[in-house]
């Protein structure tokens, strides 16, 4: 009876030991695996003139008691769509209109859908691929209402297959890859939706796969004529948020089909529906024409790629140059030493940081950038220099770096907030890298948008470092130091 006893514990101990052995092995494969064929994507570099390159943003600010929205993405957005009669791919993150708010937003979402839906009626060869998170199904536990039907209209509609990404969290990653991901997504939901009141039930194999938190964060929108990369959703509830943009022409807009084509092809969608290399050829001529007045080089990057464009971008100021950072999230440690080592070489940093209070209608504790700002001022050597964005109950969402080297300039900006899950290759993300003389109009236009909201011109945008100096108690440094050594974060 002893011997029997003994040797069930000793099983025991081996199928724990096995368990715990093969968990460690699939944690560590599933944040290393080979990424997809076309992901973490530098293009070729291509000379752009003046005229084929364009910065947007949308700014909400606060002016003599009353909220102003200074907003233009979206033009710009709508007018792209209205012009395609070749082909329209769009990777867009968020198109829905969920919100834990009962506030008024502008119907972005289905003005968004429907703009595609009448272009698809009026040009009925017109090509359309719409690649997508399944973040608007909340994990297939219901339809995409401004999405799923333009599939019946003929649009090649992609979700992303985010299985095939890398896995962010260090621990539940490996408890969703051994025993939860078997069980599939679709079924019934009972649950509340955890991204709003007003959105559909869910199950809870829903709640466990958003717990394995990564994303298709890209927003992208690529026509024969132009190309977008943005910071900003076609989300209601994002509606009124802060947001910044490229619009460029030319031969990039090849390298930006290459970029989503990829996403496609290792999610099951149809290759075909793309226009192919000859037919991109024909719509989209050789810049040898204007090759002798472009001046402006500019580079599509996405995943990993955007921080190897970042730290080299870092690696090229020296005592005197200035750099500006506009984003909403702040926390990878890579750009975190970078902006370190340039203020040690005396480079003037400036950053206008999102102070992290509210997400679509629920209070947040001013993570991570409270912290990382605290960090940052502790041994700055008074080369950096941080402002809030004054934001009320919307986001300052942008993602921008703007390095100022005298005579030239070096701007790299899009979808990407500067954190681990953004940078590392674990999201999906989308950048453009742009190197340009510092007098351009682009150039200059970035300059004006930095000072104007810096300086308070005409409005009341930002405000002092010392606002939210004393918001970082020790439970929230807890936390974050928690966050940041687990990985289990939503930013």
């Amino acid at each position: 009876m002893k011997r029997n006893r003994k040797g069930c514990h000793k099983k025991r101990w081996w199928i724990l030991g096995v368990l715990v052995v093969t968990y460690i092995m699939v944690l560590i494969y599933y944040q290393q695996k080979p990424l997809p064929e076309g992901i973490s994507y530098a293009g070729d570099t291509h000379l752009l003139a003046e005229d084929e390159v364009e910065f947007l943003y949308d700014l909400t600010y606060q002016k003599n008691g009353k909220e102003i929205y200074d907003h233009h993405i979206f033009d710009e957005v709508f007018k792209t769509i209205e012009q395609a009669e070749e082909f329209l791919i769009i990777d867009m993150f968020m198109v829905n209109e969920v919100s834990d708010e009962s506030r008024d937003f502008p119907k972005l979402s289905s003005a968004f859908s429907q703009k595609i839906r009448d272009q698809m009626r009026a040009y009925p060869d017109l090509k359309v691929i719409f690649i997508t998170d399944d973040l608007n199904t909340t994990y297939s536990s219901h339809e995409a209402q401004h999405i799923d039907y333009l599939a019946e209209l003929g649009a090649e509609v992609i979700y992303t297959d985010l299985d095939k990404l890398r896995d962010p969290n260090l621990l539940y990653s490996g408890v969703w890859r051994m025993f939860i991901q078997w069980f599939g997504q679709e079924g019934n939901g009972w649950l509340p939706n955890p991204m709003g009141e007003t959105s559909p039930d869910v199950t809870v194999r829903s709640y466990l796969q958003l717990m394995n938190i990564k994303a298709n964060h890209r927003k992208a929108i690529v026509t024969e004529d132009h190309g977008l990369v943005l910071s900003a959703n076609a989300h209601d509830a994002s509606g009124y948020h802060s947001n910044i943009g490229i619009k460029v022409t030319g031969s990039i807009l090849k390298d930006l089909v290459e970029s989503e084509r990829a996403v496609a092809a290792f999610s099951g969608g149809d290759i075909n529906a793309f226009p192919s290399k000859k037919e991109l050829n024909a719509l989209i001529p050789a810049p040898s024409k204007r090759e002798h007045t472009a001046m402006i080089e500019a580079q599509i990057v996405t995943e990993g790629k955007i921080e190897e464009a970042l730290m080299d971008a870092f690696e090229q100021t020296n005592a005197g140059d200035v750099i500006w950072i506009g984003m909403f999230y702040l926390a990878d440690r890579d750009v975190v030493d970078a902006i370190e080592k340039a203020a040690e070489r005396n480079v003037e940093i400036r950053l206008i940081l999102d102070p992290n209070e509210n997400a679509f209608g629920s209070e947040k504790i001013g993570l991570p950038n409270i912290p990382i700002a605290k960090e940052l001022l502790k041994g700055s050597n008074q080369n950096i220099t941080i402002r809030w964005y004054n934001t009320n109950k919307e986001q300052y969402h942008s993602k921008i770096a703007y390095f100022n080297l005298g005579e030239k300039s070096h701007v790299i900006a899009g979808s990407t907030n500067f954190t681990s899950r953004n940078l590392d290759n674990y999201n999906l993300e989308n950048n453009i890298s742009i190197l340009a003389p510092s007098d351009s109009e682009f150039i200059q236009d970035i300059d004006n948008y930095f000072k104007r909201i810096w300086h308070n011109k005409d409005g009341d945008f930002t405000v002092n470092y010392e606002k939210n100096e004393d918001g970082l108690t020790p439970i929230k440094y807890g936390i974050y130091w928690i966050q940041k050594t687990l990985r289990f974060t939503t930013y």
